[in-house]
């Protein structure tokens, strides 16, 4: 196994705001798994004083680059790791949502403690990366290069209250050659034409429902019969699917985005962007009144806890 230094960390910036929120909204400590991968950006060392690129003092080194995509979060209960700090492999395969993602290291995140790793977040890291069943080889790399889950993100927040909520955060990689701990600096990755290479890359984790729409013309759907139990069932279920995205949609309009005829109907495609966006709205709403009901609640429990003590 590969025992490489990373020349830094990347992560966008919705992943890293989604991962604050998580914290923010999180009753007590909360920590995760980190998920992404690692690229291999060669460097040439070549000065303007040599005379040819075959120069024996011109070299190419190694630059390894962490890019951090998505993570989930886990519980007191789905812990991947006991209370000396090591790693149960079973427990952690069990919260991988999805075999195809790569497992790069884990965060934790606790209130008002100095920014610093403890003892047992040392040995949570240094357990997970000897788990050489979840590495995985290194993007664009000339050689054979595995990389393990050794990364390691830290979020605490200031000892003291404040109005603006405010996070530290540091990001470590673990080094198996000299078991330390080795400080990286993280580079957030915003939208802008700096950056349009990464998020043209980027796959989410849910994509569109596949909706079976054929195009116009095919022989699929010229010789399909709608009047058909089948046809109708299926159709029904993927307006159900599309409903879940953009509700009031026909799944009918879809067939009409694809094609070479496609250009002619960008008013449909904005429809389709239009109900999407109230949906989200419908959505946000939603969360909104149930933030208001729980504020409600805790607000009436409280006045009978004032009760029950006679502080009323």
């Amino acid at each position: 196994m590969d025992d490489l230094p990373l020349q830094k960390i990347a992560i966008s910036g919705p992943t890293l705001a989604s991962i604050i929120q998580r914290i923010s909204s999180s009753p007590g400590d909360v920590d995760g798994l980190l998920f992404g991968h690692v690229t291999n950006n060669p460097s040439s060392t070549l000065s303007d004083d040599d005379p040819s690129p075959s120069s024996p003092s011109s070299s190419a080194s190694t630059a390894l680059i962490a890019t951090i995509t998505s993570f989930i979060s886990s519980s007191s209960t789905s812990t991947f790791y006991d209370s000396t700090g090591r790693v149960d492999a079973l427990s952690l395969r069990r919260l991988l949502p999805s075999s195809s993602l790569l497992l790069i290291g884990w965060f934790s995140a606790r209130r008002k403690t100095p920014l610093r790793p403890s003892l047992r977040e040392f040995s949570v890291t240094s357990s997970l990366s000897t788990k050489s069943q979840f590495s995985f080889p290194v993007q664009n790399s000339l050689t054979s290069i595995n990389f393990s889950p050794r990364l390691f993100l830290l979020f605490t927040t200031p000892f003291s209250d404040q109005i603006i909520h405010t996070h530290e955060y540091r990001a470590y990689q673990f080094r198996v050659s000299s078991n330390s701990f080795e400080p990286k600096s993280i580079d957030i990755v915003n939208i802008g034409p700096a950056f349009r290479g990464h998020y043209g890359s980027f796959c989410p984790n849910s994509p569109f429902p596949a909706l079976a729409c054929e195009m116009r013309g095919s022989p699929m759907a010229e010789d399909k019969d709608e009047g058909s139990l089948n046809y109708t069932s299926r159709v029904a279920k993927d307006q159900r699917e599309l409903d879940m995205c953009a509700e009031g949609f026909e799944i009918g309009s879809l067939s009409r985005l694809m094609g070479s005829e496609a250009a002619n109907y960008t008013a449909g495609l904005e429809d389709l962007y239009e109900k999407m966006l109230a949906k989200l709205e419908s959505l946000a709403r939603l969360v909104e009144k149930s933030s208001a009901k729980v504020l409600e609640q805790e607000s009436h429990n409280m006045k009978l806890r004032y009760k029950a003590a006679g502080l009323d």
